[in-house]
């Protein structure tokens, strides 16, 4: 089953768009959503929930995201929350009468975990704090889908590690489902089964995680060997002063027609950098 389906998802703004945007995330799985602020990511996350208006058709779980649908997803989203100055009993006392499956004992045994002071209002937290406030308050409800944006931001290492050990444990249901954006794509690399990249409101990729590092790779050359390489094999290139980098997506064919040549491993990162800084290869020299 699909966790998601989005076909043709529009939404315009009065200096940005997201036009006929489609992609599904598979039940049981991790996909990570990335691209640069105001690519959209955000946009598509809200579209989802049903908080924005929008164009298009998205179903969750196969159906449209009534109240009963909604009950099944978890989510963070840094802008909409629920209320201020309220301290952790008095969250969980509203919580249990918004989700049908909140679960208090594991409310409390996540804000233990987090080190979050029972006392203190939310509003007083710092910013790491009301991160990981919100992520209890998500997992809390013990939902079926999460959905989560940038989750591990503001958060140091070893809490960001806590935050994904729970996530992996949150996915040894294989009916639970997670879609999440994130620009540390370090953490992306670890959980997500799935990478979709979003650039200015547009599609450019969904695939499997363990395709993009398998089969990506960045050609370090020069110009007199780019002058060797056919045109169909690079799928960007981005030239300094120094050195010329080339993005290609068939490591093992370019090794083979091209064996002298150094491919090294393009991580999430550098695959997003050539995307959105190189340009597409138009013949053998780079004006």
């Amino acid at each position: 089953m699909k966790a998601i389906e989005i076909k043709n998802l529009s939404k315009k703004y009065k200096d940005f768009e997201i036009k006929d945007l489609s992609f599904d995330h598979i039940e049981g799985s991790v996909m990570g959503l990335i691209g640069a602020n105001g690519a959209g990511k955000t946009t598509i996350l809200k579209s989802i929930l049903d908080i924005i208006n929008h164009g298009g058709e998205i179903k969750i779980f196969g159906q449209d995201p009534d109240e009963n649908i909604k009950d099944r997803i978890g989510f963070l989203l840094e802008d909409i929350f629920i209320s201020n100055n309220i301290n952790i009993k008095q969250t969980d006392n509203i919580y249990k009468n918004i989700y049908s499956k909140w679960d208090s004992e594991y409310f409390y045994y996540l804000t233990k975990k987090f080190n979050l002071p029972d006392k203190k209002p939310n509003d007083k937290f710092s910013k790491g704090m009301k991160m990981k406030y919100k992520i209890a308050i998500a997992l809390s409800s013990r939902p079926d889908l999460l959905i989560l944006d940038e989750p591990t931001s503001g958060l140091d290492p070893v809490i960001r590690d806590d935050i994904l050990d729970i996530l992996l444990e949150f996915m040894e249901d294989e009916k639970h489902s997670i879609l999440f954006s994130s620009h540390i794509t370090e953490d992306l690399e670890k959980i997500a089964d799935y990478i979709t990249y979003i650039n200015d409101g547009k599609l450019v990729f969904s695939k499997e995680k363990y395709d993009l590092l398998e089969n990506y790779a960045i050609l370090k050359c020069t110009e007199e060997d780019l002058e060797k390489i056919d045109k169909e094999n690079i799928l960007k290139v981005k030239k300094s002063e120094y050195s010329i980098e080339c993005l290609v997506d068939n490591k093992l064919e370019m090794k083979k027609k091209y064996p002298d040549l150094i491919l090294d491993k393009a991580h999430i990162s550098e695959i997003m950098v050539l995307y959105e800084r190189g340009k597409d290869y138009e013949g053998p020299i780079i004006k």
